[in-house]
């Protein structure tokens, strides 16, 4: 099971367009790698990077080798699945590391400038 979070670039929707243009998003239908921060707006780019240092993805190029995952006894609870758009980081992080998972991305995605969208029973939206 996970939680999942949203960091997106601000300028690319508002509220009232959110839930239509998340869906568009969700299709995963752009023409690149999901896996791949390069194709992202510079700040989520960015994010994704200072991100992944604590909370790594579960695949993908930058993910842990086993050598990696073998010298840090905890990193494996922290392997992240992520899915890396033009304007959207999607991150499920397991529920063992959710709240030190969520304060983190908070506080990056303010850092850069990006808006975050948190799912539960109803969307919530922060901005910078």
């Amino acid at each position: 099971m996970s939680d999942n979070i949203l960091a997106f670039d601000p300028e690319a929707t508002d509220d009232a367009h959110f839930p239509v243009w998340f869906d568009d998003q969700a299709e995963w239908a752009e023409p690149h790698s999901y896996d791949n921060p390069d194709v992202c707006v510079p700040a989520l780019g960015a994010f994704y990077r200072e991100l992944i240092a604590r909370f790594p993805p579960l695949n993908g190029p930058d993910s842990p080798d086993d050598d990696a995952l073998d010298a840090d006894e905890g990193l494996e609870d922290r392997l992240t699945d992520y899915s890396v758009g033009r304007h959207v980081v999607y991150a499920a992080f397991g529920f063992s590391v959710a709240q030190e998972a969520r304060d983190l991305f908070r506080r990056l995605a303010a850092r850069h400038g990006l808006a975050v969208a948190e799912f539960g029973d109803r969307v919530s939206i922060t901005r910078p």
